[in-house]
């Protein structure tokens, strides 16, 4: 920020309390990603604003000192109160610890404030929110610039590959894989992901059969590229452990 006060809108998509019980939240707002501080905010009146996936406004001070800007005032502009439910949650804490691994503080980005939130309202209202994770994740990752290579293979180039890349999740060719290709749908899906709008995606999700292949591939490929990304132990667990590769 170039002043000291600043007003900004944004989503929560981190909160931490600390033992002194102050809020330390992470906002993506459409002028990049904020970290801040509510001093005392567990004990006010702040900790019901300030929890995870709300859409606050905030007015927040700056020190040339301090490491964090202070939240001096926060007003609830948004909540979905669906992504606490079991179901959706973890949906919505990976795709919120992805985007906070993916767009960095002070980055002007309010394409990936429009996508981030989108997502959240869909894990929040669409009847599939694991498609909806599915195709969003991966479209975090193409604005971030992180798109898998689908059209060549990944180790060797050549083209049309049809197989997976077991350590990093991408598409390999069949010389450079000894696992059976991925099946036709699921192929699709990898190969055309990055092209294709999200309406469209939507519009033709995979079977329930064919998505863990997609996530394994998710998986490896973010680990590899991005880091570890410690959501996927709990939706492993929401999807019978067949999330985290081996």
């Amino acid at each position: 920020m170039r002043s000291r006060s600043a007003n900004r809108s944004g989503i929560v998509m981190r909160r931490r309390v600390t033992p002194a019980g102050d809020i330390i939240v992470t906002l993506l707002t459409p002028q990049g990603k904020i970290k801040a501080i509510a001093r005392g905010g567990v004990r006010g009146s702040q900790a019901s604003r300030l929890n995870l996936f709300h859409h606050v406004g905030v007015q927040l001070y700056q020190t040339p000192q301090a490491d964090l800007a202070t939240v001096q005032q926060s007003v609830l502009e948004g909540a979905l109160p669906r992504l606490s439910e079991p179901e959706r949650h973890p949906y919505a804490h990976l795709l919120s610890e992805l985007a906070d691994a993916l767009f960095q503080e002070g980055e002007f980005s309010e394409q990936a404030f429009e996508l981030y939130a989108g997502a959240l309202r869909g894990v929040s209202h669409h009847p599939d929110p694991e498609w909806v994770t599915l195709v969003m994740s991966y479209k975090l990752l193409s604005l971030a610039g992180f798109a898998p290579r689908s059209r060549q293979c990944a180790r060797c180039a050549a083209p049309d590959p049809a197989h997976p890349d077991p350590l990093g999740g991408q598409l390999l060719c069949g010389a450079c894989s000894s696992q059976p290709p991925h099946p036709a749908e699921r192929l699709e899906f990898l190969r055309e992901v990055p092209r294709r709008s999200v309406r469209a995606l939507m519009d033709q999700p995979l079977p329930a059969e064919q998505r863990p292949g997609v996530w394994r591939s998710l998986e490896r490929f973010v680990t590899v590229q991005i880091g570890g990304v410690q959501s996927w132990r709990s939706l492993a667990s929401s999807l019978g452990g067949e999330v985290v590769s081996a």
